[in-house]
C-alpha cells in the first residue's frame, strides 16, 4: 500500500511490504522522493519463509523480486535503477549473487556494490540487497 501522506506531486510517498521489521524499527519498504526511489535492505523473504536456503544465488533473485516489487509500485522496474547494494555473509557467495545481478541488471548496469558482513538478522539469509531508483517526475502529470 501506498501511504496516505502522498498526496500531490512532489511529495514524500512510501510503501510498505509484510516484512516483520517495519514496523519493529520503524521503516518503510521503499520511500520516493522527488525523482528518486530508495529501497530498503531486502532478503529472500516470501511471507516470512527464507527462499532458497543454502542457496545464494537463489536468494539474490528473491531479494532482488521482492525489491524490484516496490520498485513496481512507484510505477518503475528494473530499467530505472540506477544504484545496488548486495550485502553477503561469505566471500564465496560473490559469483553466484553476481550472476544473479548479471541477469536483472546486466542490460541497464547501475552503480553497485557488493560486501562481504558479518551476518544477518536471521542466520539462514546469505544475501541482502538494496536498490536505487530514477523516476522522471517532469514527465508525471
Amino acid at each position: 500500500m501506498t501511504d496516505s501522506a502522498a498526496v500531490e506531486r512532489g511529495a514524500i510517498e512510501r510503501v510498505r511490504s509484510d516484512s516483520p521489521w517495519e514496523d519493529t524499527i520503524g521503516v518503510a519498504r521503499a520511500v520516493a522522493a522527488g525523482d528518486r526511489v530508495l529501497v530498503s535492505g531486502t532478503m529472500p523473504l516470501v511471507d516470512g519463509a527464507v527462499q532458497g536456503e543454502g542457496d545464494p544465488y537463489a536468494q539474490a533473485k528473491a531479494a532482488f523480486g521482492n525489491a524490484l516489487a516496490a520498485l513496481e509500485r512507484f510505477g518503475l522496474d528494473a530499467s530505472s535503477v540506477v544504484r545496488t547494494r548486495m550485502y553477503v555473509t561469505h566471500a564465496r557467495d560473490v559469483e553466484e549473487v553476481g550472476r544473479a545481478h548479471q541477469e536483472l541488471f546486466g542490460s541497464v548496469r547501475p552503480a553497485a556494490t557488493l560486501v562481504v558482513v558479518s551476518g544477518f538478522v536471521d542466520s539462514r539469509v546469505l544475501v541482502e540487497v538494496e536498490i536505487e531508483a530514477f523516476r522522471n517526475t517532469k514527465e508525471r502529470p
